[in-house]
């Protein structure tokens, strides 16, 4: 046998491996998420939208009941097999019994993916025209997808991401809110575009949510790619802590805001006394970096406290 068609074999087999996690909508209704054992994931395509992602049901999980979803995305230019990975949130998920998605981002970039934030340049520098995938819509047909299956409980749905990922777990805040119960952006935290005539400010036009969203969100005070000082490129900009006195503002959060030492090296920064319960937390890493600076039991205890 040729190197050729040994290599030939080889992009077969794994087409078929990867065509075997692939499920049709029709597959998924039928199982009512029973994607094989529990504690699988799985690639599937979301209705006749045309793009997939990945989906984790926790061990144990119980096709007649439905289970909370936990959106995952990405930072720039990676995608959601990658973020799952990173994140660890699999192993979270079966011990607490939640779905994880990890979808891709709508605009290919390189070998990966960005997100579309409307008014706001990508990790190119470029604002994303018109003709852009819309995500935010095709993630809210994505959860209606998945409710109509049987999948999800539709009054705990949240969302989390990581850098380009936090600031699109932001803006789901900003413009879904009426969508996800909690969301918790990590080294990501926007409350809307940065102001045009003075960008160390968010500008309020542009982050109006429809409820209070509760907001856990955390960083690294030695990120450079987005520091919680402000600055950097011209997606970030204004401050982690202004970000936080936004949601706070935005929540009528009524309390002086509290910082405590919660873990070794870990801090909060803590907005209570908020509409309808909707804390704002802001968790800090010293010496944390541009990464997953996230402990996933405390992420979980926050949005598993809040249903919408």
């Amino acid at each position: 046998m040729t190197r050729l068609v040994r290599r030939l074999h080889a992009l077969a087999a794994g087409f078929v491996v990867a065509t075997a996690i692939l499920l049709a909508p029709g597959a998924l209704a039928e199982t009512r998420c029973g994607l094989g054992a529990a504690g699988a994931t799985a690639r599937i395509m979301i209705g006749d939208t045309g793009r997939t992602m990945l989906l984790h049901l926790p061990i144990g999980f119980d096709p007649a009941k439905r289970a909370p979803l936990v959106i995952l995305l990405h930072g720039s230019t990676s995608n959601g097999a990658q973020m799952l990975h990173d994140s660890g949130l699999e192993a979270t998920a079966d011990r607490h019994g939640f779905i994880v998605a990890a979808p891709d981002g709508g605009i290919a970039v390189g070998s990966g993916f960005v997100w579309n934030i409307p008014g706001v340049p990508t990790v190119e520098g470029t604002v994303p025209g018109p003709e852009a995938a819309d995500d935010v819509a095709w993630l809210g047909k994505s959860i209606d997808w998945l409710a109509a299956h049987g999948c999800i409980d539709r009054t705990r749905v949240y969302a989390t991401g990581l850098s380009g990922g936090g600031r699109m777990t932001s803006w789901l805040g900003c413009v879904a809110a009426a969508r996800f119960a909690a969301i918790a952006p990590v080294v990501g935290l926007r409350a809307g575009n940065p102001d045009a005539l003075d960008r160390t400010r968010p500008d309020p036009a542009t982050c109006r949510p429809a409820r209070a969203v509760p907001v856990i969100a955390f960083a690294g005070d030695a990120d450079r790619t987005n520091p919680i000082t402000g600055g950097g490129a011209g997606y970030w900009q204004y401050s982690m802590h202004v970000a936080e006195q936004r949601w706070a503002q935005l929540n009528g959060c009524a309390a002086a805001p509290v910082t405590r030492w919660v873990a070794d090296g870990v801090y909060e920064e803590r907005y209570e006394a908020c509409r309808d319960g909707a804390a704002v937390v802001g968790r800090i890493t010293v010496g944390g970096t541009h990464r997953w600076v996230v402990d996933n039991e405390a992420l979980w205890a926050f949005l598993s406290r809040f249903h919408r």
